[in-house]
């Protein structure tokens, strides 16, 4: 049985870097809009968001989505946390995606069982999708270079790796840059 995952910060806080070309109320909307997309991903799969705010639960909750209540823990604590309540729930298989891809291809499809799949980033740097054995004890490391990290711990696992190079899954909003892919 396979879930998707999406973390999901709270709008208000989201895509802060964007602050020199967009206001507190685009970001937010951008961000809503954003994870709408990815949520909508994979409905053939059972979907949760891993969050630690009331108006993202609500509105995961309206997008169909469970809420994994995870305040706290930070990016790769929350989505630890919540792979490790999934594998508990019976899921064998979790994929994990950023709400900022504006792109998302299905994702329901992704990755293979005992093994990690990953989707990086433009630059190879980060982890905007991976897919990952529920009951593995995968340790998520995110923030720089977490792609390389995330191979290095699919590695201590001893778990086979396959990479993802596709352009709508490397695709993410971080930047003011980025901005001009989505308007």
């Amino acid at each position: 049985m396979r879930a998707l995952l999406v973390p999901v910060k709270a709008f208000r806080f989201a895509k802060l870097r964007l602050a020199p070309v967009m206001g507190p109320e685009g970001r937010a909307e951008l961000a809503r809009e954003l994870a709408a997309r990815v949520l909508s991903s994979a409905p053939s799969l059972s979907t949760f968001v891993a969050c630690d705010d009331g108006e993202v639960a609500d509105f995961a909750i309206d997008h169909g989505a469970q809420v994994l209540w995870t305040p706290g823990r930070g990016l790769s604590g929350a989505v630890g946390a919540a792979v490790v309540h999934l594998a508990t729930t019976g899921f064998e298989l979790v994929v994990v995606a950023h709400a900022d891809l504006p792109f998302v291809p299905p994702l329901a499809e992704f990755g293979r069982e005992n093994a990690v799949t990953l989707a990086p980033d433009r630059q190879m740097d980060g982890t905007n999708v991976i897919a990952v054995p529920a009951r593995s004890g995968f340790r998520f490391a995110y923030g720089p270079s977490s792609f390389h990290r995330h191979l290095a711990e699919a590695a201590r696992l001893g778990l086979p790796t396959e990479t993802v190079r596709d352009w709508r899954l490397a695709t993410d909003v971080d930047h003011p840059s980025d901005v001009p892919l989505v308007r």
